[in-house]
C-alpha cells in the first residue's frame, strides 16, 4: 500500500496552522503537503514549475481546498483537478467560510466530494477536521493513490 498524502490548499496562515496542527495532534498517518495558492496547488498536482520532476503517479488521498485563494480560486482548481486524468478521481473537500448556497452548488456541480464550512469556534473546527481525516484516510476506499 502506498503512503497516504493530504494536500492542504490554504492561503490564510492562521487557518493553515490550525489545520496542520490539528491533523498532527490527531496522529494522522499521512504526509501533509501545503500549497498557499491555487496556482501552487496545480503545480504540485501536475508536477509543474517548482514541482517539476515530482512523481505525479503519487497523488493525494484527499485535498482540503479553500474556496477563496490568490492567483486561482479554489473552484478553478477543482475544475482543473476534475479535468485532468492524473487527478480526476482524487477526493476534494472544499473548506470555506462561505454560507452561500450558490457556492455550495457550484462546488458540487464542479465535482467536489464535500463542502465544509470553517467554524469560527476552534473546538468545532478541530472536530470537523478529525472527522474528515478519519473518513478520507481510514474508512474510505480510494483508487486515487492506488
Amino acid at each position: 500500500m502506498n503512503a497516504k498524502l493530504i494536500l492542504i490548499v490554504e492561503d490564510n496562515p492562521d487557518h493553515l496552522e490550525l489545520t496542520v496542527l490539528t491533523l498532527e495532534e490527531q496522529g494522522v498517518k499521512a504526509e501533509i503537503v501545503v500549497a498557499r495558492d491555487g496556482a501552487e496547488a496545480l503545480e504540485y498536482l501536475f508536477g509543474l514549475g517548482r514541482y517539476a520532476g515530482r512523481d505525479t503517479k503519487k497523488q493525494p488521498s484527499f485535498i482540503l481546498l479553500d474556496m477563496k485563494l490568490p492567483k486561482l480560486s479554489g473552484l478553478d482548481v477543482l475544475r482543473s483537478v476534475r479535468l485532468n486524468p492524473l487527478t480526476a478521481v482524487v477526493p476534494v473537500i472544499m473548506l470555506t467560510s462561505s454560507s452561500e448556497r450558490s457556492d455550495m452548488l457550484a462546488c458540487y456541480q464542479s465535482g467536489a466530494n464535500g463542502f465544509v464550512r470553517k467554524p469560527v469556534d476552534f473546538g468545532a473546527f478541530t472536530e470537523k477536521l478529525n472527522r474528515l481525516q478519519a473518513y478520507w484516510l481510514n474508512a474510505n476506499e480510494s483508487i486515487a493513490c492506488a
